[in-house]
């Protein structure tokens, strides 16, 4: 089961592609199906069937947002929090060999197309939560367990 918790960028970011796709990109399409209908013979119409299914595609999207959106939960940052790890710290961790990896802890809807963003359900985001710069933590993973630094924390505020 997916965690409900967003930033409140997450959130914003959501909210700004469901009023895209509802207040532009779909009334877009609507008149390109519409158009493409018009035409006559649908079942060789190659820009009624792309753009039926393109429809589609943004219709269930907008209906996954609708339902996501209020189940939500928006987690602020806190001056508490400061010094360790929890939901929305930038860290950084570095492991015996010297590897280094930085990347923000962020609910499960924010970590699409983002590289540098892990997941708060994900091990390595479990494992880091109330850690401090230079704790040691471990995390099991496919090859075994792997021992991990803390080098920074920082939080967007």
């Amino acid at each position: 089961m997916k965690t409900n918790l967003i930033t409140p960028e997450g959130y914003r970011q959501l909210q700004q592609e469901h009023d895209h796709l509802w207040h532009e990109k779909r009334p877009e399409i609507t008149k390109i199906v519409s158009w493409a209908a018009s035409l006559g013979d649908r079942s060789e119409n190659a820009d009624y069937t792309f753009n039926k299914r393109l429809l589609r595609q943004i219709d269930r999207r907008v209906r996954y947002l609708r339902k996501r959106l209020p189940d939500l939960q928006i987690v602020e940052y806190s001056p508490q929090q400061a010094g360790k790890v929890y939901f929305g710290a930038w860290v950084e961790i570095e492991n015996e060999q010297g590897d280094i990896k930085r990347f923000r802890i962020v609910g499960p809807d924010e970590i699409y197309e983002r590289k540098d963003y892990i997941s708060i359900d994900a091990p390595m985001a479990r494992a880091l939560l109330g850690k401090q710069v230079d704790d040691e933590f471990s995390v099991r993973t496919p090859e075994g367990e792997k021992t991990w630094f803390v080098n920074s924390i920082e939080y967007c505020i």
